[in-house]
């Protein structure tokens, strides 16, 4: 048992999906306690979403700039902050934090575009402190699972990567609707950034394919697509991946699927097997090699690996999801801020960082230029 690190939350206030989601998985391993919180940007309704989640009123604040000042000069001050606001604030946001000396967690994309990226880079090297980027997905036993059997060579040389991740609730323009909050900022290019399906749920699937298969590719042929006439950013999505050991990849996100509800599948093919993982059957990796019956791995059974086995929580049989792999993340944040504070090791932790945040968006960026330029290959900046 560990004292829990003070947490302070910016965003997630009142019909704000992701914030719960974010207090959940903070909250479950015992790593965090939520202690102060700018939770929205009309200063009352902030204020009052404080004050519902139990906080002290003096810790309720009307903006994120106030909060950062104020809780940099407490003696009990927040020791980290989840940033969980659209895309096109978070660069502020964590700046602020950072210069007050606060370790910053932040969702994905890691901000709007690419310079502001950049920039964070920056703020996060000169600050010292500890960036994490909650692409959640990572947080799986079977994904890092996946990963360790890749490291391992059990499949070979990568030869090909195939991530789809088709969702449907975009299928209409319910961003049209007044009620329909997240269908509306994340369809704006103006808080979203230059990309909607590629950028929302594209970045997921980037990121996975390079976590487990340990590779990020060169070069992208993308075409983007607003498929529901009118929408102002894409929300389907097809990504051709080149590798430099000469493997193939592709990537599919959409959010017009009809009947897909968060479909992500991870394929990836070697030159001796293969690895097979869906989101939704999170519970079970399975492994073919030539020559050898499929085999099926799940967590706490007895062919996992240390890297799954240290994340899991409950016994074989009892299936973990969704809140668990957030919380893996968070578990991952909060002992990387303990190392960085107590000088100690943290090799275990493989939470997303802002390198990963940085190539997330130039992998957006890239995909964007290749679509408008009429489905070219385009170079991705490392």
């Amino acid at each position: 048992m560990t004292i829990p690190l003070r947490l302070g939350m910016v965003g997630g206030g009142p019909g704000a999906f992701i914030g719960p989601v974010h207090r959940i998985a903070a909250a479950m391993d015992g790593h965090f306690v939520l202690v102060a919180g700018a939770f929205a940007s009309d200063p009352q309704r902030s204020v009052a979403a404080g004050r519902a989640l139990g906080l002290d009123p003096a810790r309720c604040y009307p903006d994120y700039a106030t909060m950062a000042a104020q809780e940099a000069t407490r003696a009990d001050g927040i020791e980290a902050v989840c940033i969980v606001t659209t895309n096109r604030t978070h660069h502020d946001i964590a700046v602020a934090f950072l210069r007050a000396g606060i370790d910053v967690i932040c969702e994905k994309p890691v901000t709007a575009t690419l310079a502001q990226a950049r920039s964070l880079q920056a703020a996060v090297a000169q600050s010292g402190r500890v960036f994490v980027v909650t692409h959640n997905y990572s947080g799986y036993p079977m994904v890092r699972e996946a990963r360790a059997r890749v490291v391992a060579g059990q499949i070979g040389r990568l030869r090909m990567v195939q991530v789809e991740y088709p969702q449907g609730w975009l299928a209409e323009r319910v961003e049209l609707q007044d009620s329909n909050k997240q269908a509306s900022w994340r369809t704006n290019p103006a808080e979203a950034g230059a990309g909607g399906a590629l950028g929302d749920i594209g970045t997921h699937a980037f990121q996975l394919a390079s976590f487990v298969t340990g590779q990020n590719p060169h070069s992208v042929l993308a075409e983007l697509s607003a498929l529901a006439e009118g929408r102002a950013l894409d929300d389907n999505a097809n990504v051709l991946l080149r590798y430099a050991n000469g493997a193939r990849g592709a990537i599919w996100a959409s959010q017009i699927a009809i009947g897909c509800l968060n479909g992500l599948r991870l394929r990836v093919f070697g030159q001796t097997g293969s690895l097979d993982w869906s989101q939704e059957q999170p519970n079970e990796l399975w492994i073919d090699r030539l020559g050898a019956p499929r085999q099926r791995i799940v967590p706490g059974g007895p062919d996992v690996g240390p890297d799954a086995a240290r994340i899991t929580r409950l016994p074989a049989g009892h299936p973990e999801g969704f809140l668990e792999a957030f919380a893996t993340i968070y578990a991952d944040a909060a002992l990387l801020i303990r190392a960085r504070r107590q000088g100690t090791d943290a090799s275990g932790a493989m939470a997303p960082g802002m390198q990963d945040g940085l190539l997330s968006l130039a992998f957006v960026h890239a995909c964007v230029e290749s679509s408008r330029a009429g489905n070219i290959w385009v170079a991705l900046e490392e």
